[in-house]
């Protein structure tokens, strides 16, 4: 029963150690993306706090949501392919 007291600080460790390591200048290749160490710490901290799982799973669907141009007002600038046509409108001075 003695290794579950020194779990909790191990796994700390263990973050703290990857963290630096993900944190230390690499010239080989540059990552992209969310860092093992971030993605620990989240789930951890979504294991204890249900919000938590809420907003890393709306986080999840918004990335996977494509982004649509603002509703209102046209475009400035619009390329129509099919007939061969820019339109081009100019900024309105306010």
């Amino acid at each position: 029963m003695a290794w579950l007291s020194f779990s909790i600080p191990g796994a700390v460790l263990l973050l703290m150690a990857v963290a630096a390591f993900e944190l230390a200048p690499r010239k080989r290749r540059k990552r992209s993306g969310t860092p093992v160490s971030a993605t620990y710490i989240n789930e951890v901290t979504a294991l204890f706090y249900g919000s938590k799982r809420m907003e890393l799973d709306h986080r999840d669907s918004q990335s996977l949501m494509r982004d649509e141009d603002a509703q209102g007002a046209p475009p400035k600038m619009g390329v129509d392919l099919e007939r061969g046509v820019v339109v081009m409108r100019p900024e309105d001075p306010q």
